[in-house]
């Protein structure tokens, strides 16, 4: 692909408190008078409307960059991202990210464990009954059919167990510049910190072998401090994945409703209802 017809070689995210609040903030954009124009049709890229099979949901917009100043000239024509999400959908976008990152599996782009990817999809599911009112990749589900999936996934894996253990183990990193993480059933995280490269990678290749079972992490950074703000910035964030997906399925078990099949989830209106299409 040409860099140049990327849709995201630049682009921002906005995150809302309710899909009400995103949908409201869109259309108006959608109305804006500027230059730049937008490339896609107002549901093309709605994942909220039609979630992924990996349940990523939250919307895209594609803008083509343009502007008269002399410096700005150059960039005209090419593409600008805008991602649309609400605090919920984010949540689990990032723990999806946080997954890929202390796993050999990449369930964002369907690489590796398949059962990450589908824990995963599970827990979207289970987000949007519980907080949104909506539907993801499995509407055909009844609740707790859902919460059962998920948490016979979970107990393989032990993926919530991880994230809290990432959650805990930032206050004990140090300014090392490479850390160890050692994930193993049924034990509380392992932290190893070490100040050269090459002590980690010796080390890391000796619990590769002596614990084939355990998931073993080396965290590396370029400079001294960089590894303890990772952990402050960006592991502390699955925290909120955790609590609103134990919320979500307390939620669902214990609620009363109709099976799937029959049940009549609120439906969310697209741009194009309000008269946004082209």
């Amino acid at each position: 692909m040409q860099l140049s017809r990327m849709d995201d070689i630049a682009g921002c995210r906005l995150i809302f408190r309710s899909v009400s609040e995103l949908d409201s903030f869109r259309a108006e954009l959608h109305k804006a008078r500027f230059k730049h124009k937008r490339r896609n049709d107002p549901d093309k890229y709605d994942y909220i409307l039609n979630p992924k099979t990996t349940g990523y949901r939250g919307i895209h917009d594609v803008y083509e960059y343009d502007v008269n100043s002399e410096s700005g000239r150059k960039l005209a024509g090419l593409f600008v991202e805008i991602q649309y999400r609400t605090r919920v959908q984010h949540a689990w976008a990032t723990a999806v990210e946080v997954i890929g990152f202390i796993t050999e599996s990449q369930p964002k782009f369907q690489k590796g464990d398949v059962r990450y990817e589908t824990a995963m999809s599970y827990a979207s599911e289970i987000l949007a009954r519980s907080f949104e009112n909506l539907r993801g990749p499995f509407p055909e589900l009844a609740d707790r059919e859902v919460v059962e999936k998920f948490l016979a996934l979970d107990k393989e894996l032990a993926l919530l167990e991880k994230l809290r253990g990432l959650n805990s183990a930032k206050e004990v990193v140090s300014d090392d510049r490479n850390v160890i993480l050692i994930f193993s059933d049924g034990r509380p995280l392992e932290v190893r910190t070490f100040r050269d490269s090459p002590e980690a990678l010796r080390e890391l290749f000796e619990l590769e072998r002596q614990m084939p079972t355990s998931d073993v992490v080396l965290v590396r950074a370029d400079k001294s401090g960089d590894v303890r703000l990772a952990f402050k910035n960006y592991f502390s964030d699955a925290q909120d994945f955790i609590e609103r997906i134990e919320t979500g399925c307390t939620r669902l078990s214990h609620a009363k409703r109709l099976p799937a099949a029959k049940a009549k989830p609120q439906k969310r209106r697209s741009l194009r209802q309000f008269g946004f299409g082209f």
